[in-house]
């Protein structure tokens, strides 16, 4: 601890006699509360005010400039998403996209680079929030099921386990489920299950086995049956599509 009181004393002092002043919290905080509002024009009226000097009242965390830059865009990107999820956002969503931009920061290697991707990544999550809020609000009861079926996809959901974790009889939270959401419980838990595996298809290795037992089909051909009834095509063909080009765009 002595070692670094010394190194905070010597930093607190080279900084007032240089005149630096750090950021306010508040100042700071109020951006991200413009993201996770929706606001996407607002966003960019920060950005164009930040790229005006955007170093000015941020700390130096490296000697290396594109190091730097990348350490105060790792900062952000983790705000960002954390702040949206408390304003609704998905946390797998919100956290995931935290992971891909940090992995695309992690092949810039120019300090304009990064700060245009900071840039992009603020306003995606934006863009992201403000369609959040025009969705349409549904009761707790089914706010708190897609929760669960989100969080559950491993397992092979049924609408009576699935209401009686919301508190309701199971033909009431069908008929709910369906006045508020559009779709029935069963068609919404195959769909959900479809989309993840379609993710895992294009971002991942994983077999179709894996992918089946995964999502708790009780089989990999029950898995291709179920896919091509909601994709139209196989998990083979849907790979052989979108696998190659998107790894390609990560990387």
């Amino acid at each position: 601890m002595s070692s670094t009181n010394r190194d905070l004393n010597y930093r607190l002092y080279t900084q007032k006699e240089s005149g630096f002043i750090r950021t306010a919290f508040q100042s700071e905080f109020e951006r991200y509360v413009v993201i996770s509002s929706g606001d996407v024009q607002g966003v960019k009226r920060n950005l164009a005010q930040i790229r005006q000097n955007f170093f000015e009242g941020k700390g130096e965390l490296s000697d290396n400039s594109v190091r730097n830059v990348m350490y105060h865009f790792v900062v952000s990107v983790a705000m960002v998403s954390r702040v949206c999820v408390e304003a609704g956002m998905n946390h797998d969503v919100a956290y995931t996209l935290s992971d891909i931009y940090i992995r695309r920061g992690d092949k810039i290697t120019s300090v304009e680079g990064l700060i245009d991707l900071l840039e992009e990544m603020q306003v995606d999550f934006a863009k992201r929030m403000r369609e959040l809020k025009k969705e349409t609000v549904h009761s707790i009861h089914i706010r708190k099921s897609v929760d669960y079926i989100q969080e559950h996809l491993q397992e092979k959901l049924s609408v009576k386990e699935i209401a009686e974790r919301v508190g309701l009889s199971a033909d009431y939270y069908a008929k709910l489920f369906y006045k508020e959401m559009g779709v029935s419980v069963k068609d919404y838990v195959a769909e959900a299950k479809i989309s993840t595996a379609a993710n895992m298809l294009i971002y991942s290795e994983h077999s179709y086995l894996d992918i089946a037992l995964t999502l708790g089909y009780s089989s990999q051909s029950a898995f291709i049956s179920v896919f091509k009834r909601y994709r139209g095509i196989t998990p083979k063909e849907y790979r052989s599509l979108h696998y190659k080009k998107n790894i390609s765009e990560i990387r």
